[in-house]
């Protein structure tokens, strides 16, 4: 979306001037529903018949209605990026305080860090679908390179790569279900396929891990908006996000679920080599390795961002160019790689816990932000001052940090994994509710928190910048 002569991105965590905010507001559903089609989702999709005990079409209900849902938040906050020009977490400076934002950030760093690997791990797996001759090892090493290269380039590859993918991913999604449905039917096992049936536990826990994907964009999500002119609609920002992300992970998710209708319990993505084609298959599977990479670049790429939002934090003299993400990118790409030669046998378990920890640790700051952006400040922020500790942001906002606490302390009885049962989980029938309780307390608590202690108003900038379109 930059004008700029090279294909490299200068800026890092700067604001982009208005002269380089240039993208198109449609472009937002391309890149959103691109992103989706990757084999981390079709896994997610799985977890339905193989984690909750739910038949294929309760699955996919529950798919439709966790996206449905955890998307509302994401796209609310994609529609902040146009308006304020600056990545997520450096905005959070304006919720939490300059130095309070650091160790919520710091979380969000080992959030994306566990997803490049679940990434990189299956865009291997996809890769060697094809080629069954390439060694894991050599596998993930490919898989890390390439999307280090694409974050060393940076935004306007992430955004070209995926105008030209929206077409690959959705035919191959596509295709996708096509074969696994005819599968499914002329196997006579349909939607009540697996073995499992309808339950309130399984049926919210899927719901929920659907939600929770689509919650976990909310740290970057608006760092993919910020080059929009301002004048974009927030609307429009909204809706083609949500529209983009919602229907890439229903398509994607339902992969899963006929996969298991189709092939059975065991059923993984290789296994579509049974009932495709050989060239459909070897299309389908790069198309997937794509998407993996795809994603991968994006949450590599928000993760260098935040790295470098917290050492800024305590030089705030120093403006972080090009130079500075290449040598981030680097560094994460090496740790991720290393990961990745050692995740657990036990994938499905430990990718489910992994899942449902992020409801804990990102639905409070998600909503603290909401809340504070479209109902405390609407919208009106001074980007110049997200980097000074003595405006009005200030160095720690008490009601935000306490808020975040507490929505995670608050989230603990309602919790429902294989690692811990929480109290009033156990009396529903280890139903997971956690999330949505954790949204609704968070909410009241950081308004009652601000109402009590008074905050003083913060800088804002003037009224010709709306929230509302």
């Amino acid at each position: 979306m930059s004008q700029e002569s090279t294909l490299v991105e200068g800026l890092t965590i700067q604001p982009v001037p208005e002269s380089q905010r240039t993208g198109k507001v449609q472009h937002l559903f391309s890149f959103w529903f691109t992103v989706q089609i990757i084999p981390l989702a079709v896994v997610t999709g799985l977890l339905g018949p193989t984690i909750f005990g739910l038949d294929v079409g309760s699955t996919v209900l529950a798919i439709v209605v966790g996206s449905v849902v955890g998307a509302v938040f994401m796209a609310l906050h994609s529609a902040q990026g146009s308006k304020l020009g600056v990545p997520q977490m450096i905005q959070a400076r304006a919720q939490f305080g300059m130095y309070g934002s650091v160790p919520i950030t710091v979380i969000v760093v080992l959030i994306y860090v566990g997803w490049i690997v679940s990434l990189m791990v299956l865009a291997q797996q996809t890769l060697s679908a094809v080629w069954t001759g390439l060694g894991a090892t050599p596998g993930l090493l490919l898989s890390t390179a390439l999307t280090l290269t694409a974050v060393v380039v940076g935004y306007q590859l992430i955004l070209r790569f995926n105008r030209i993918m929206v077409w690959l991913s959705g035919l191959a999604l596509v295709l996708t279900l096509v074969y696994t449905g005819i599968e499914a039917a002329d196997g006579g096992t349909g939607l009540t396929a697996s073995g499992g049936s309808f339950t309130w536990a399984g049926f919210l826990g899927m719901a929920s891990v659907v939600g929770v994907w689509q919650l976990s964009y909310a740290p970057y999500v608006s760092d993919y908006s910020r080059y929009l002119p301002s004048s974009t609609s927030t609307r429009a920002a909204f809706w083609y996000t949500y529209a983009g992300t919602v229907l890439g992970v229903i398509g994607a998710m339902t992969v899963g679920a006929f996969l298991v209708a189709g092939l059975g319990a065991d059923g993984v993505l290789a296994d579509l080599d049974n009932i495709m084609p050989r060239a459909v298959f070897v299309f389908v599977m790069l198309a997937f390795f794509l998407g993996a990479i795809d994603a991968g670049v994006i949450n590599m790429y928000g993760s260098a961002l935040c790295v470098l939002t917290c050492i800024q934090t305590f030089r705030l003299g120093w403006a972080p160019r090009a130079s500075a993400r290449h040598a981030t990118a680097v560094v994460l790409a090496i740790a991720v790689f290393v990961a990745s030669t050692t995740v657990s046998d036990d994938f499905m378990a430990d990718y489910t816990n992994f899942i449902l920890v992020l409801a804990y640790l990102l639905v409070p700051w998600s909503i603290i932000n909401l809340v504070d952006y479209y109902l405390v400040h609407r919208g009106h922020y001074d980007p110049e001052s997200f980097s000074d500790p003595n405006s009005g942001y200030g160095a720690f906002n008490v009601p935000a940090l306490l808020s975040y606490v507490l929505g995670c302390l608050v989230q603990i009885p309602f919790m429902s994994t294989t690692l811990y049962v929480g109290a009033i989980a156990k009396q529903t029938g280890a139903v997971d509710t956690s999330w949505v309780v954790g949204s609704i307390a968070t909410a009241f608590i950081y308004l009652a928190l601000l109402r009590v202690l008074r905050r003083q108003p913060a800088p804002a900038l003037t009224p010709e910048t709306e929230v509302s379109a």
